[in-house]
């Protein structure tokens, strides 16, 4: 089949009839249905684009000599990582960067398992063909262009128990109930699955956080890919944040709500040929790290958020010159501390590809110490940038009429008058900071600032473990030595 078009992709998401629930009412037709029709064609034009400029968006695949989507490329040149950047960032400017959940940020993880399969082989039985489901699915999802969702988490109860067995309900968080001829039994929940029923197929991450290898937390310990319309799989989506405004009211919430979901499962017959873990603790805490798939997901992850970050640029300096603020010392320090963020994370960026090595399994792989430094810091950045925004946009971001009101008789040239800037008319000052307000005050601004704060996980968890693992011994050696040498300058050591 090769890459899609946005009409394919929204013909195979019809066709599916995923079971999606929102409101407290069952979705008919998620192409359709107010909630998601927008954000269904906001996808579709991202699909469209590959298309639109193929020279940027798609490679040749290896197998079916098939144009497909190059975030799907398994790198083995740094050419092939920078061509792969450059998608992302394509890909990520079509929304500001404001889809954090794009179609690409999954496809690398399914490359890296496919490509790293062998070590899906390693423990248990029928482990060899666990890893041979994980080399096919990758084949599967790049030569059908797949749009995937995932969980991970577990759900949210009592943070206090070390493991899911011990909760009240051990039979809450999504666990293997029994193991048939056909397949694993699956019954709970995971959270949380961003653009969950728009998509075509869910993946089941392995959770990191299971505790204690060969226990009772082996039930929980699994991962796999199934068609989201599987029997027994259901959506329960959270409330849109697409309040059916119109996009120039709304200019990112009626675009980009990517909508989060928790996943039921209900006796959910899992096919073995479509598993890739199964009850392995000490597989599932590997995973990431040794197929390199944190890697390359974070190398996609860096190239949105650059992309992000010179957006929310764009957006503050236009405010700043639209009101005449541009000249105050103090309006410019602020916009300077974004041009910084913009800097470093390029800087990041840079490094982590021009460091990149092959890999064990014969993929470029991204250096990921940068990377890793990144990730760290930009969920604290995204929130100073946020608040950058409302301190420049102050009343402006609350005096704003709506599209209705520019184009009422009565009152649409007061809204003109009233609204205008220092140098730029009351419709184009309002729809302006409506965009500012959307980024940073609205449900769908205040959405984004909690994502990405949690983007890859708890920031104190995230931080201990890159303190853990940064290698610390040099640092202390450059003292020792110092301190040896300052003592032997006074005559205490000979």
């Amino acid at each position: 089949m090769g890459a899609r078009t946005g009409k394919e992709y929204i013909d195979g998401i019809k066709k599916r009839q995923t079971e999606v629930w929102i409101h407290g009412e069952k979705v008919e037709d998620v192409t359709t249905h107010p909630a998601f029709k927008n954000v269904v064609e906001s996808v579709a034009g991202l699909y469209d684009l590959q298309h639109e400029k193929p020279e940027k968006m798609l490679y040749t695949s290896p197998t079916s000599g098939q144009k497909v989507g190059l975030s799907f490329i398994a790198p083995k040149t740094k050419e092939d990582l920078f061509k792969r950047r450059e998608m992302h960032s394509e890909w990520a400017a079509f929304s500001g960067g404001m889809m954090g959940r794009s179609p690409d940020y999954l496809n690398t993880s399914i490359m890296a398992f496919g490509t790293a399969s062998q070590f899906f082989a390693q423990e248990g039985g029928g482990s060899d063909q666990f890893a041979k489901n994980a080399a096919n699915y990758y084949e599967y999802a790049r030569e059908n262009d797949i749009s995937l969702t995932h969980t991970l988490i577990h759900p949210q109860v009592n943070r206090s128990k070390l493991t899911q067995s011990e909760q009240k309900d051990p039979f809450l968080s999504a666990r293997i109930t029994k193991k048939t001829e056909d397949g694993i039994i699956v019954n709970g929940c995971r959270l949380l699955a961003t653009l969950g029923g728009i998509t075509d197929e869910l993946v089941v991450f392995p959770s990191t956080i299971n505790r204690t290898p060969g226990t009772t937390d082996d039930p929980f310990a699994f991962a796999f890919a199934i068609p989201n319309n599987t029997k027994g799989l259901k959506f329960l989506s959270r409330e849109s944040f697409d309040y059916g405004k119109s996009k120039w009211d709304h200019p990112l919430g009626a675009r980009f709500d990517e909508s989060d979901a928790i996943i039921s499962f209900e006796d959910v017959l899992v096919p073995w040929e479509r598993v890739f873990v199964c009850e392995s603790t000490n597989i599932c805490n590997r995973t990431y790290a040794e197929t390199n798939a944190v890697i390359h997901m974070t190398h996609q992850v860096i190239c949105k958020n650059v992309v992000k970050t010179e957006f929310i640029l764009g957006v503050v300096i236009s405010m700043m010159e639209a009101i005449g603020i541009d000249q105050f010392m103090h309006v410019k320090e602020k916009a300077s501390e974004i041009m910084v963020i913009l800097e470093v994370m390029r800087s990041h960026l840079f490094k982590s590809e021009h460091n990149a090595k092959i890999d064990q399994y014969g993929n470029m792989t991204p250096d990921f110490e940068p990377l890793n430094a990144a990730r760290n810091w930009f969920p604290k950045m995204y929130q100073r940038m946020n608040e950058i925004i409302k301190i420049l946009g102050a009343s402006g971001l609350m005096a704003l009429p709506t599209e209705a009101d520019f184009s009422n008789t009565d009152v649409g040239s007061l809204v003109h008058r009233y609204t205008q800037g220092a140098n730029i008319n009351g419709e184009e000052k309002v729809q302006l900071f409506r965009l500012a307000w959307d980024i940073s005050i609205s449900a769908f601004g205040n959405r984004q600032a909690l994502y990405e704060y949690y983007f890859f996980g708890d920031p104190v968890r995230m931080s201990n473990a890159y303190y853990d693992g940064f290698n610390k011994q040099p640092y202390k050696d450059m003292v020792s030595e110092f301190l040896n040498r300052a003592k032997k300058e006074a005559g205490i050591l000979s």
